[in-house]
């Protein structure tokens, strides 16, 4: 980046919201080749880097901070030792943390040992750091952050409050600003916290002040706490940026460029803005990323785009699995919810998969709709959020889309219905869908026919988007061809084996870890189909994988195989 600066004659770099922003080093670096890095300076990263002391520092300023272990006895012993005094469920997190990355929630002291192990080389994986801290877990815990800025001059301003308690594996879904249930006194207290916070360690640039929450019997003026501080723009931007009406990148710019930052009292709010993050994602197979070529990448109109990709371009196993951001901001909360979950059901990319169905869910739900919302949100509304069927409930609605269309209707070789001389009218058409045959209505049911639709001919077939979610549909003869399956044990993307459990030979239960492996910076753990006995294992230890590589198979399918 450094050499790009050289080449460019650029004087300054801006460090984006990734991991590189908060990397002293990188601050160093910069200082030494004369190139201005718009961002706080390295000190106050260390500062807040690590949890555990950015920790005490909190505490030493007056700022609330969670019960729990950040000292330096990394051994296992210790730690659990420190857990059970604590009281589970407790949370493991990587000092080194950030992006839901090397944190682990732990129920029981028998699960501890291997939770931490599990964060640790996480951890070490993202981070280069592999210490953690014990948290106490907040059983109804929401998750609020405030913008902060610091210049040169030592004025320290918020921007009021974001709400992002809708996550999954501890990762931001939907964020929102300001916080649903707010009030002035509350608000009051909590952007007095950050400025502290960030006055602590002489900020300079744009931060967040992240504070878990007591959401369990509204807001209180003591029930919130620190949780760390993100010494970086993030990526929940855009939407302080929309009930503010300023740019914080420019702001970024100024500060760099030495100039004062505006008084606290000019900052106001108007109107409610929330953010969807679109990521490459199969919420119905535990959200593992997707990857692969981006064939088809429609974003919705009348909202905010923010993205880096484009149609025809591909999503990889190196970096996270966002494609976008899609940010709405309206006069009132409800008014912005339904605009982004109409945007959420016209957004159409493909053979990607993404969350943009299930972001629509989670909006329509009348909980979060009212407001009653944790980070538990996801979790204790998957049976609602996450579709068992999506076929069965879609079929009307693809049947309609894919149903010969016709005008003149006073011939019948032009009828939908299938018409045939001297036979009895055909009632169904057979596609190919998701790899079984399946019939279609030529009349479907209208009332089970969602208005968010589209059709894409591509050459292996027709995709057909209903609400936001794909669906490939091959043309066949029949029902006759049905496609049969097996109980290998096959890698859901490309990435890299870190543990292999099994041995020819072994017996194994269903549900039996089987095979953990790496991608997409997230640890997937691979489970036995059912019971049986291992027949062959095709991979090993720190080993790079392609999807769908079988890379276990049980006994009797290898014997039918290999006779």
């Amino acid at each position: 980046i450094i050499e790009a600066c050289r080449e460019t004659k650029a004087d300054a770099v801006h460090p984006g919201y990734g991991f590189l922003s908060e990397n002293p080093a990188f601050v160093r670096a910069c200082d030494v080749a004369g190139i201005i890095f718009m961002g706080p300076r390295p000190e106050s990263m260390e500062a807040m880097g690590l949890k555990d002391a950015a920790k005490k520092l909190m505490s030493d300023a007056g700022v609330p901070v969670t019960p729990g272990y950040h000292g330096e006895d990394q051994d296992p012993d210790v730690l659990k030792d420190h857990a059970d005094k604590i009281g589970y469920p407790v949370l493991i997190k990587a000092v080194a943390g950030g992006g839901g990355k090397g944190m682990r929630k732990v129920d029981t002291a028998d699960d501890f040992h291997s939770a931490l192990e599990s964060c640790q080389r996480e951890a070490s994986s993202s981070f280069g750091e592999d210490r953690v801290l014990i948290e106490k877990y907040i059983s109804s815990p929401r998750h609020i952050e405030v913008q902060i800025f610091g210049d040169t001059h030592g004025n320290i301003i918020h921007l009021f409050e974001r709400d992002c308690s809708l996550q999954r594996r501890h990762q931001k879904v939907i964020e929102e600003a300001p916080a649903p249930g707010m009030s002035e006194d509350v608000r009051a207290a909590i952007t007095k916290a950050a400025t502290e916070a960030a006055r602590a360690v002489n900020y300079v640039g744009a931060g967040t002040v992240e504070f878990i929450v007591d959401g369990s019997d509204g807001l209180k003026t003591d029930g919130f706490w620190f949780m760390e501080m993100n010494t970086r723009l993030q990526v929940e931007h855009p939407v302080t940026e929309e009930i503010t009406g300023l740019d914080l990148v420019e702001w970024q710019i100024k500060v760099a460029n030495g100039e004062k930052l505006p008084k606290q009292s000019s900052i106001k709010i108007s109107g409610h803005a929330i953010e969807a993050r679109l990521y490459a994602e199969d919420p119905q197979d535990d959200f593992l990323p997707s990857v692969g070529p981006l064939q088809i990448l429609r974003l919705p109109e009348n909202a905010r785009i923010d993205t880096g990709v484009e149609e025809g371009g591909e999503v990889s196993i190196f970096y996270d699995p966002m494609i976008s951001k899609i940010i709405i901001h309206k006069e009132d909360r409800l008014s912005a919810i339904k605009a982004l979950e109409k945007a959420c059901r016209n957004t159409h990319v493909f053979p990607i998969k993404t969350n943009a169905r299930f972001m629509a869910a989670c909006l329509a739900h009348k909980d979060f709709q009212d407001g009653n919302v944790s980070t538990h949100f996801i979790t204790q509304n998957a049976d609602t959020l996450l579709e068992k069927d999506s076929l069965s409930n879609d079929l009307d609605s693809i049947s309609n889309t894919l149903k010969p269309k016709s005008d003149n209707t006073n011939t019948p070789f032009n009828s939908a219905v299938g018409w045939r001389l001297n036979q009895a009218n055909r009632s169904h058409f057979y596609r190919r869908i998701g790899g079984d045959p399946t019939a279609l209505s030529l009349t479907p049911d209208p009332a089970n026919i969602s208005k968010n639709t589209a059709r894409y001919t591509r050459p292996q077939g027709e995709v057909i988007f209903v609400d936001g979610l794909a669906y490939l549909s091959e043309n066949i003869a029949d029902g006759s061809d049905a496609s049969g399956g097996g109980n290998n044990v096959t890698a859901p993307m490309p990435g890299r084996i870190i543990s292999v459990n099994v041995g020819v030979g072994d017996t194994v239960k269903a549900g039996d870890p089987m095979i953990v492996m790496e991608a997409m910076k997230m640890e997937t753990t691979l489970e036995a189909p059912r019971d049986g006995v291992v027949a062959q294992v095709n991979t090993s230890v720190d080993a790079l994988v392609t999807g769908d590589a079988v890379l276990i198979e049980l006994e009797d399918e290898a014997k039918n195989r290999y006779s």
